[in-house]
């Protein structure tokens, strides 16, 4: 029999799963006003949006503008990392009309509709300067949530595969992570839309693609002497020997914020300056 302090209980249970679901909803509407992939803007935007924020912020965003040009956002609605990967890969193909990026091991996956829809965007792109979809169609069907969402789930899947394919490898990291074995993980955090991204995620498609990533940190973290400096990862992949790594800067950088990944865009022959750190992981 329910008493009085377990109908209060039974009360308060009910109020707070409420007020989750709102929240969750709250958060995807406000999600859904934002393009799946924005517009190119200048770094001066990202300073204008931390105005009457953190100095931190604010000084590291100043050494950003020493490097990059511009930054692309995307929607925040948990796909954020495989969405900017997906739209940085296919411009990347597209201004350099090279089929030699697009490694050979992609032409193996079977997904059904996610990989037929995938080719279909890369037979588009690679037709040559003059016959390719313009860089406006990329953006368009980028924005598509029938092109998009498929093409992230593309992506997915082959995080997923390579992860299973070296589940030893990637074993430690997933119990460490989340106390799940690697066939979970896959399924609830790497195949299911909606999941954010981590080192786990990023590492794993990298390897897939054979591409490297550099994503950049933006937050409220110092060096040890008190100065200001933004840190940098590159996660390049496996077999990829030390020289080929100097060699060039992987043409994929992505700026992370707690939460959230967009794309940001080197200036021309920029290189690392001495305030932008390397981490090593």
């Amino acid at each position: 029999m329910h008493n009085h302090n377990d109908a209060v209980k039974d009360d308060e249970a009910v109020k707070v799963g409420n007020c989750f679901v709102e929240n969750v909803q709250s958060f995807q509407e406000e999600a859904a006003k934002f393009p799946y992939v924005g517009d190119k803007e200048p770094l001066s935007s990202l300073a204008a949006e931390y105005q009457a924020g953190s100095p931190i912020l604010l000084e590291k965003i100043k050494i950003l503008d020493n490097q990059y040009i511009a930054i692309r956002r995307t929607r925040g609605d948990g796909n954020c990392f495989f969405r900017s990967f997906m739209f940085s890969y296919l411009e990347h193909i597209l201004e350099s009309q090279d089929g030699a990026e697009v490694d050979q091991r992609l032409l193996d996956f079977t997904f059904e509709d996610f990989f037929a829809l995938f080719l279909e965007q890369l037979d588009d792109i690679l037709l040559g300067s003059d016959e390719s979809i313009s860089y406006e169609e990329l953006v368009y069907r980028s924005r598509d949530q029938s092109v998009s969402d498929y093409i992230v789930m593309f992506f997915r899947f082959v995080t997923a595969g390579e992860i299973r394919t070296r589940a030893e490898f990637f074993e430690p990291f997933i119990t460490g992570l989340s106390n799940s074995t690697v066939d979970q993980f896959c399924k609830i955090s790497v195949e299911s839309m909606g999941e954010e991204s981590d080192h786990i995620h990023i590492t794993a498609l990298s390897d897939a693609l054979d591409v490297a990533i550099r994503v950049v940190y933006l937050d409220r973290s110092s060096c040890d002497s008190g100065g200001v400096t933004v840190n940098h990862h590159d996660f390049v992949p496996v077999g990829t020997n030390e020289k080929q790594e100097e060699a060039s800067a992987p043409f994929i950088t992505l700026l992370y914020r707690p939460g959230h990944y967009d794309i940001l865009y080197p200036k021309p022959s920029s290189k690392v300056l001495d305030n932008v750190e390397k981490m090593i992981v």
